[in-house]
């Protein structure tokens, strides 16, 4: 889809708008297909804060890595982190979700069997750091592009520290690889599928929309005045939390059936594209 596509007319009209806060999606949606952010996006970050509007990445990726992607701009900002696992705002913490340990134990020994007919890499998110035991190259850069925070230990088990989520990276399709092999997680805790390669398990009431709607709740800002962006499926309850919600033109098919709109694709920088149309330029 191109930035002239028709369906971008079905955009709400730009009076009688409220926004408040806007929550987007980082990869495959609002960073381009080098994983950057796109041109013109700093002013309309500028523009947006200049407002009183709340932006918020509501990303897979650790704190620490949005952080380190937003500069200067981060503490006028909110993050979703962790796929919803933990919200912060100005450096403080306003909610998260932590994962029992021996809960943890029994995935890890699970993921450890998983291991021997795929091949996976694991990372323990904890809240002051990542944590992995496979050291190869492959792997380890994978992990690096999420987790600025990262710790390789000699074994996973024995991490100490509050652990948000567990995410696993398959070398091929998580969606069609290590997500059959989790139903029996599934049935208790969340299982998501984040990207092509990733699946996260975490709490069973854990996703980007219950903490979207924690911050609308701290901040006083109703769903009407929220815009989300969304490209993959564990964006869906973050598009469903927000009134206006995007999906955008690379985003997977049970993502466009749950969205209102349409934005052009992450690589013809849609985010831009339609916040500028929503904000007036």
């Amino acid at each position: 889809m191109s930035s002239a596509d028709p369906r971008l007319l079905d955009t709400p009209p730009r009076e009688g708008l409220d926004i408040r806060l806007v929550a987007v999606d980082m990869d495959g949606t609002l960073l381009d297909g080098e994983g950057r952010l796109p041109p013109g996006f700093d002013a309309v970050l500028e523009h947006m804060l200049a407002r009183g509007i709340v932006f918020t990445p509501a990303s897979g990726r650790q704190y620490a890595t949005l952080r380190r992607e937003f500069g200067a701009s981060a503490d006028d900002m909110a993050f979703i982190a962790e796929n919803g696992t933990i919200v912060m705002r100005g450096g403080v913490e306003l909610s998260s979700d932590v994962i029992d340990s021996a809960f943890v134990q029994r995935v890890l020994a699970r993921l450890r069997e998983v291991a021997t007919r795929h091949d996976i890499g694991v990372v323990v998110c904890g809240k002051r750091s990542a944590y992995i035991e496979r050291r190869d190259r492959a792997f380890v850069a994978e992990a690096e592009r999420y987790y600025a925070e990262l710790v390789q230990v000699d074994d996973l088990t024995r991490v100490y520290d509050d652990v948000l989520k567990v995410a696993v990276y398959a070398f091929d399709s998580a969606e069609d690889s290590v997500y059959p092999e989790l139903g029996d997680i599934a049935s208790s805790h969340q299982v998501v599928v984040s990207g092509r390669h990733w699946v996260d398990v975490m709490n069973s009431d854990v996703n980007k929309g219950t903490a979207l709607r924690r911050l609308q709740e701290t901040l006083g800002i109703t769903r009407e005045q929220t815009v989300a962006f969304g490209d993959y499926l564990n964006d869906l309850e973050l598009l469903d939390a927000a009134a206006w919600s995007y999906a955008m033109a690379n985003a997977h098919d049970d993502v466009a059936a749950r969205a209102r709109f349409r934005a052009p694709s992450n690589t013809e920088y849609g985010v831009v594209t339609v916040l500028r149309e929503l904000l007036g330029g």
